[in-house]
């Protein structure tokens, strides 16, 4: 699956993908380490290219995670992925996002992240997605603005980050949030006309 907005793309990752991303996430280690993920025991290590994107892979064909890498221009830039996906009753995703930092400031990360929750909603029928992030994250926080997404309060040591547990502030919008926005056109179109218009 392909989600595109202009010069954005959004597409799953590829094994020819591997040394753009090793490349980006070294280059980009201390912008990026404070805010990725870790896990709280020390002897596993983080999984290679090859096997995150194995990993991330089945679980897209099993309707549990939509991975994508974000592209500009053909260029890999990032990454935003929505999971784990809960249907039935709970009927939501949680989002997480990353972009170099050499893309950083360019409205690129809101534009993915708006491309996803319009798939969710539109797409999948989901009723709410939601998106955690650290209170010292400026530019994260600065995303969730963007596309308006509500602020549901500090949850304390949500997500094992940067080696220890960590807070987080989670945000989230529904379906029935941005139907009911005068314009009703989804976030992505929202977010357009607010800095285009």
């Amino acid at each position: 699956m392909v989600l595109r907005d202009r010069e954005l793309e959004l597409r799953p990752l590829r094994r020819s993908d591997r040394r753009a991303f090793e490349r980006l996430r070294a280059v980009d280690a201390d912008w990026l380490s404070p805010w990725d993920a870790s896990d709280p025991d020390p002897r596993r290590r983080r999984p290679s290219f090859p096997a995150m994107r194995r990993w991330m892979e089945d679980a897209a064909r099993r309707g549990m995670m939509l991975p994508f890498a974000i592209t500009v221009d053909e260029r890999l830039i990032g990454q935003v992925t929505a999971g784990p996906i809960q249907y039935g009753s709970a009927s939501t995703a949680t989002l997480g996002y990353w972009v170099s930092r050499s893309h950083a400031g360019r409205g690129l990360a809101p534009r993915a992240v708006a491309l996803v929750i319009d798939h969710c909603f539109a797409e999948l029928g989901l009723h709410r997605v939601q998106i955690d992030v650290r209170p010292e994250n400026a530019a994260s926080l600065r995303v969730v603005e963007k596309l308006h997404l509500r602020d549901e309060g500090l949850r304390r040591g949500l997500i094992h980050v940067d080696g220890a547990w960590r807070d987080h502030r989670s945000f989230a919008l529904t379906a029935e949030e941005v139907r009911g926005d005068a314009r009703g056109a989804g976030v992505l179109a929202r977010l357009r006309a607010e800095t285009e218009g």
